[in-house]
């Protein structure tokens, strides 16, 4: 049987739930008769792996690679990760880099097929970090399997931590928020903006998420959210809007029900019936 994790409640208050038990849940998880199957095909088996043919031609390693960034729908797609993990990522101008969806560029990145002779699948301890982020994004999948709220807050908990530590600047860090699906969402699910924002000129969207954001939290900056607190306020506003967008997509089934009921009913009147 899978593992399937407790969330008894919805919102933040279940999401307040996950985060005090995460110690035991991802423990439990971690335990499953599968996930050790997993972890002692990796220890075995990574250090042969010498280049990207190599892991694409081995469906277990690679499963476990791309579910560790994220990309586990991938899977079937296996010319296409091929070619991204072959790509330089130092290089301006790659395949890799011309991707707006940053988690190919972190898969490239982490096994360095593109960047010299020596892959780093073959460095001491590759192993433990793979698992580490395969463990965690593979409970991330078990939890959005029953609330996908909370799979984007556990991922936004980790990749905007992650980013805000890195030294690129702050116009390097916005783009990656808008090239990382589930950073994108939180961002505009938290702001309640709509589908069509997607459409505008990237400069503006990075303009208006900074003006929300200083709004929010205090700070125009990715930065800031190296602050835990910050990211807490973050997360809460995105459940409180997800929540309000349910409220209002309820109320818009329950007129357009109505109306279409008054219709009906009108219709009937004018039938005789």
């Amino acid at each position: 049987m899978s593992f399937q994790p407790v969330l008894p409640l919805e919102g933040f208050v279940g999401w307040r739930f996950l985060q005090r038990t995460m110690p035991a849940q991802t423990q439990a998880h971690a335990n499953t008769p599968a996930a050790q199957r997993d972890e002692a095909y990796v220890r075995e088996n990574i250090g042969a792996i010498a280049s990207a043919q190599d892991l694409v031609a081995d469906r277990r390693l690679l499963r476990v690679a791309l579910t560790a960034f994220g990309l586990a729908d991938d899977l079937p797609n296996r010319a296409y990760v091929e070619k991204v993990l072959e790509s330089s990522t130092t290089t301006e101008g790659s395949f890799v880099s011309r991707l707006t969806d940053k988690r190919y560029m972190n898969l490239a990145k982490a096994f360095g097929f593109g960047d010299g002779p020596v892959p780093r699948s073959q460095a001491p301890g590759f192993a433990d970090t793979l698992l580490a982020k395969f463990q965690s994004r593979s409970f991330e999948e078990a939890v959005g399997q029953q609330d996908d709220s909370m799979r984007m807050a556990l991922a936004v908990e980790r990749d905007l931590s992650d980013l805000a530590a890195q030294g690129s600047s702050e116009a390097t860090k916005w783009y990656t928020v808008l090239g990382t699906p589930s950073l994108r969402a939180v961002f505009e699910t938290a702001f309640l903006l709509p589908s069509s924002f997607g459409t505008l000129d990237i400069d503006q969207q990075v303009q208006i998420l900074k003006g929300r954001t200083e709004r929010l939290v205090g700070s125009e900056t990715i930065s800031q959210f190296a602050d835990k607190t910050r990211i807490e306020t973050l997360t809460r506003q995105f459940f409180l809007a997800g929540q309000v967008q349910q409220i209002q997509s309820q109320s818009g089934m329950s007129s357009a029900l109505v109306l279409l009921q008054s219709g009906q009913a009108a219709l009937n009147g004018l039938l005789g019936r």
